[in-house]
Order: C-alpha cells, then sequence, then structure tokens
C-alpha cells in the first residue's frame, strides 16, 4: 500500500476491493485541514490537494481521498 507523506492524521483506514489491492484511504476533508495547519490558505489548500495529491497518480496503489459525506447527502450529489 503506497502512503501519502505528511498526512498520517487523516487515515480513514483501508480500502478493500475484489482481486484489487488494498489501499490507504483517507479523508479529503482532513488532509486539507493539514495543509491548513501547515500555514495554507483554505483555498491554497484546496489547490493543492485536487493538482499534488489527488492528482498524482502512483500506480494501482494509488491512495484513495474520501469526501465525507451521509447517505442522504450522496443521493442529493447524484442527482
Amino acid at each position: 500500500m503506497k502512503i501519502a507523506d505528511g498526512f498520517d492524521g487523516a487515515v480513514l483506514g483501508v480500502g478493500r476491493r475484489c482481486s484489487q489491492p488494498d489501499l490507504v484511504v483517507y479523508s479529503y476533508e482532513k488532509c486539507v485541514a493539514v495543509l491548513e495547519a501547515q500555514g495554507l490558505s483554505h483555498e491554497d489548500a484546496l489547490e493543492h490537494m485536487e493538482f499534488n495529491v489527488v492528482g498524482a497518480w502512483m500506480g494501482d496503489e494509488t491512495p484513495i481521498f474520501v469526501h465525507e459525506m451521509s447517505l442522504d447527502e450522496l443521493l442529493q450529489r447524484a442527482e
């Protein structure tokens, strides 16, 4: 499993899929908070997450960054 450096406090756990390697799962919001704690503005932290973290392909074991939400929020987003 590949680890995203500097985001240890944002780990939610391990994601599993049939016949695929296990993946480390991170809270997107907690990752943003880590970047903000390092001095980035909220906007800069979001930009950094999108281009340098979520946008970084590290092969089949690339971590997953989850936007935590309720089922109702998920269903509304899917509409």
